[in-house]
């Protein structure tokens, strides 16, 4: 008999919480003490007012990103998770890339690239200017790697904005509560 083994993948975890001191800290603990490296994490206000909501993308298998969430939602302040894969986003991230304002007297070049890639100068100050790009984490890196060549001071990414495909899935959670709560 063959043993099948279970392919990574990546997921985008969506939290649904209260704004509580130290809860950070216990979420991240439910990926670590799995051995689970967290790709990104973002955490927000979400649309509904006093609710928080953290985004964390992670490569692993359904099966622990299953188990994760149902851990993750025993958390007292923790109204809701759910896992889904990439093409159930809508995502982007920012990066910020900071380079020599030397670099601009490369002549037309540079700007050229920047148009093309569907980046933007951010900020020009005397000694350097910020180039400012959205995208998927691919679209960044590739203008990281394309603007190795002007030397790059520092670069910064966002971790992962998204918003997810299924509709309405707090929503419904929390009026399903209340209508418990009325009775």
């Amino acid at each position: 008999m063959v043993k099948q083994v279970a392919l990574n993948e990546e997921y985008t975890v969506s939290i649904f919480t209260e704004n509580a001191i130290g809860l950070l800290a216990r979420i991240t603990n439910q990926f670590t003490k799995r051995h689970i490296n967290i790709e990104a994490l973002n955490v927000s206000q979400s649309e509904v007012e006093g609710v928080h909501r953290f985004t964390i993308v992670v490569n692993t298998t359904e099966r622990q990103v299953q188990l994760i969430t149902k851990q993750i939602e025993k958390q007292v302040e923790v109204y809701r998770c759910f896992y889904h894969h990439a093409e159930e986003t809508i995502h982007q991230e920012i990066a910020l890339y900071k380079l020599p304002i030397s670099a601009l007297k490369s002549g037309i070049e540079l700007e050229s690239m920047i148009r093309r890639e569907g980046a933007r100068i951010l900020s020009m100050e005397e000694n350097f200017f910020v180039i400012e790009k959205t995208g998927h984490r691919s679209e960044t890196s590739q203008l990281f790697e394309k603007l190795k060549a002007y030397n790059v001071a520092e670069f910064v990414r966002s971790g992962r904005v998204a918003i997810t495909k299924p509709m309405d899935e707090l929503k419904e959670h929390i009026q399903e509560v209340k209508a418990k709560a009325a009775v």
